[in-house]
């Protein structure tokens, strides 16, 4: 499958890329706003698209990833970026597929340094994008706070990010992604405030 991956998608490594990098962008400068890279993601085959067409704009060969224990994926996506795969306290960047990982990604992705606080992980993890309840959300990007409608993967991995109790600016990016190419982020410095019960 892997030979045939890179000839099989139809995915413009320059063009394309640029408009999911774009459409990430708006994603990171909104924090929990949807955006959808559906569309980009369907240019590409293999075991989870979108996935791999955030890989293929995000990564390169000078960063490193974890695909925690998907091999099938990691493959795909040395394939396609010749990134190289390392441990996941190491790498630039970690895909999540399987949310019985989220705990042990959030809780040892590198969190950048005071000095170069942009030397952090980015965490990308699969949700299903079905709202079962509410978080308030304060920082970069927003004016004062916003409460939104989130689902229950968001919340917990926000919580669990938060709960790592980084020194400031320190953190760690975090972007969902859904199987038909939804998209939200909450950047490092984006923090949850209070708790908000379910409705």
């Amino acid at each position: 499958m892997i030979s045939t991956l890179s000839k099989k998608h139809s995915f413009d490594g320059v063009y394309d890329s640029q408009k999911v990098f774009r459409l990430i962008l708006e994603a990171m400068s909104h924090p929990a706003r949807v955006v959808n890279i559906n569309e980009y993601a369907d240019k590409l085959f293999g075991e989870a698209p979108v996935f791999l067409s955030v890989a293929m704009t995000l990564l390169d060969n000078e960063v490193s990833f974890n695909a925690c224990d998907n091999q099938v994926l990691a493959d795909e996506i040395i394939s396609l970026t010749l990134a190289k795969q390392d441990e996941v306290n190491d790498s630039d960047f970690i895909f999540v597929n399987d949310l019985n990982y989220k705990e042990y990604a959030i809780a040892n992705a590198k969190s950048g340094t005071l000095s170069d606080p942009h030397k952090s992980a980015m965490v990308v993890i699969q949700d299903d994008f079905e709202s079962s309840c509410r978080m308030t959300l304060s920082g970069p990007g927003i004016d004062g706070q916003i409460t939104v409608q989130t689902t229950q993967t968001v919340k917990d991995a926000v919580s669990l990010r938060d709960a790592q109790n980084y020194e400031y600016p320190q953190g760690i990016d975090l972007i969902f992604i859904s199987s038909i190419g939804e998209l939200l982020a909450i950047p490092r410095l984006v923090m949850q405030m209070g708790d908000i019960n379910e409705d």
